[in-house]
C-alpha cells in the first residue's frame, strides 16, 4: 500500500481504521445486548424511524462532503470560506426540514413513533459539525477524527452499558444518539480552536461560494436522495407486509454487515481520497495505480468479510443475540456478499467526483432503486426478511457492476485497473 500511498496516506488510513476496528469490538460487546433487551419490535420502531429520516440526510447534508474535500485539496487558501459556507448551508436546510416535519405531525399524522422522529432529528443539528471532517480529511488530520469519535465512543458506550443494566426503553437510546454527535462536535470545536486553525469569528456565509457549492453537489444531492430510498426500500416493503418484528431482524443482519463491517472499507476509502484527488490533478498516472491498488484492497477485504459471515456468522447470531433474531441466519448468510459489489461502487463515485462527472451516479442508483422496488415486491412477501436480503443483494451488483459495463467509458475505466 505504501508503495503508491504516501506514508502520511498510511498513517491517516490507519488512524480510520483503528476507530472502525475499535467500534468493531464495542459495537459486538454492547449492541447485542441492547437488541436482545429491547426485543425485535422496539428495534424495528428505532430502525424504521432511523431509514425514514435517513431518506431525508442528502436534504441535511446536501451532497457537500466529497465536494467540499476535493475543493479543499484544490483550493486549500479557500479552506476556511468553503465550510463556514458549508456550514450554514447544512444549518438553513435543517431548519427547513425541522419545519416541515413539525408541521407534517401537527397538522397530517398522529404516530405513536412521534417522539422518536424529533429526537433523531435533533441529533441531525449536533451532526452540523462534521464539516470541520471535511477540513481534518482534506488536510490528513485524521487522529483529531479519532481522538473526537473514540472519545464519544466511550462515553456512548458506557451509557449504553449502564442502560442495558438498567432496562431502559428506546427513548433513552434514541436520546444517545442525539449525545454522540454532540460530544463529537464539541471536541472538534474545542480541537480546532485551541489548534488556532480557525478563526471562528471569521466564518461568514458567501452566497456566491454556496451556489457554487450547491451547484457542484446537485448530482450529489439527487444520486444521495436515490441512494437513502434504495436503503430504505427494504425496510418499508417489510413494515408493510410484516410489521416491526421484521425490520428488527434485519437490522441485526444490516448491523453486523454495514455498522461492524463495510464500514472499515468505508472509512479507508474516505480517508485515501484526499490522496486520490490530489493525484487526479498532479499526476495521473499515480492516480491510476492508487485506484489499482485501492480496488484490490477493497476486493480483498470484502471476500474476508463474506468468508467471515458465512463460516461464523450462525455462532455470532446464536452467542451474541437472543433466540429472537434466529431467523437472521440466512439473511446474513446472503448479504454479507453486498460488500464485495459496494466497495467497488464507493470508489467508483470517489471517481466521479474528481472527473466531475457525477450525473453518472444519478444513472446507476435510478437503475438500483427500479430493481430493487420491483425484487421486494416480488420476493418479500414470499421469502419474508430472506427475500429482502435476496433484493438488496441483487440491486447492489445492479447498481455497482451491472451500470458501470453498461457504461462503456466507465467499463474501460475498470478493466483497466485490473
Amino acid at each position: 500500500m505504501t508503495s503508491v500511498f504516501s506514508k502520511k496516506d498510511f498513517i491517516a488510513t490507519k488512524w480510520f481504521t483503528l476507530e472502525k476496528l475499535i467500534q468493531l469490538i464495542t459495537g459486538v460487546l454492547i449492541v447485542p445486548q441492547i437488541f436482545s433487551l429491547l426485543g425485535t419490535v422496539d428495534i424495528g420502531k428505532l430502525k424504521f424511524v432511523e431509514s425514514v429520516l435517513g431518506m431525508l440526510t442528502p436534504l441535511f447534508f446536501l451532497g457537500l462532503s466529497g465536494i467540499c474535500i476535493r475543493e479543499i485539496v484544490f483550493h486549500p487558501k479557500r479552506s476556511q470560506h468553503i465550510l463556514a459556507t458549508a456550514f450554514y448551508l447544512r444549518l438553513i436546510s435543517w431548519v427547513v426540514v425541522l419545519i416541515g416535519i413539525t408541521i407534517y405531525f401537527n397538522s397530517f399524522e398522529s404516530s405513536p413513533l412521534k417522539m422518536l422522529y424529533y429526537i433523531i432529528t435533533i441529533s441531525y443539528l449536533f451532526k452540523l459539525t462534521d464539516v470541520f471532517e471535511y477540513y481534518l480529511l482534506a488536510k490528513k488530520q485524521t487522529k483529531i477524527i479519532f481522538l473526537s469519535k473514540i472519545t464519544s465512543l466511550i462515553i456512548i458506550v458506557s451509557l449504553q452499558y449502564y442502560g442495558v443494566k438498567q432496562q431502559l426503553d428506546v427513548y433513552y437510546f434514541a436520546k444517545l444518539i442525539v449525545l454522540d454527535f454532540f460530544i463529537q462536535g464539541l471536541i472538534y470545536t474545542l480541537i480546532l480552536k485551541y489548534k488556532k486553525q480557525f478563526s471562528f469569528q471569521q466564518w461568514t456565509f458567501s452566497w456566491p461560494l454556496g451556489k457554487s457549492l450547491l451547484k457542484m453537489s446537485f448530482p450529489l444531492i439527487v444520486s444521495n436522495s436515490l441512494i437513502m430510498f434504495y436503503i430504505t426500500i427494504d425496510e418499508l416493503f417489510l413494515k408493510y407486509f410484516l410489521g416491526d418484528h421484521a425490520n428488527g431482524i434485519f437490522a441485526t443482519v444490516q448491523f453486523l454487515v454495514i455498522a461492524l463491517s463495510w464500514n472499515i472499507g468505508f472509512s479507508i476509502i474516505n480517508a485515501l481520497y484526499p490522496s486520490l484527488a490530489e493525484s487526479f490533478q498532479n499526476n495521473r498516472p499515480l492516480y491510476i495505480k492508487k485506484m489499482r491498488r485501492l480496488l484490490k484492497i477493497m476486493c480483498a477485504l470484502a471476500i474476508l468479510i463474506g468468508v467471515l459471515y458465512t463460516l461464523f456468522g450462525n455462532a455470532i447470531l446464536s452467542t451474541y443475540f437472543s433466540e429472537s433474531y434466529a431467523e437472521a441466519k440466512t439473511p446474513l448468510l446472503i448479504f454479507c456478499w453486498a460488500p464485495l459489489f459496494v466497495f467497488i461502487g464507493m470508489i467508483y463515485e470517489k471517481h466521479l467526483i474528481n472527473t466531475n462527472d457525477l450525473q453518472k451516479n444519478v444513472y446507476r442508483f435510478i437503475l438500483g432503486c427500479i430493481a430493487n422496488v420491483i425484487l421486494c415486491y416480488l420476493l418479500i412477501p414470499i421469502w419474508h426478511v430472506t427475500g429482502a436480503a435476496i433484493a438488496v443483494l441483487t440491486s447492489h451488483f445492479i447498481t455497482n457492476i451491472v451500470y458501470i459495463f453498461l457504461d462503456t467509458k466507465s467499463r474501460k475505466q475498470l478493466l483497466l485497473l485490473f
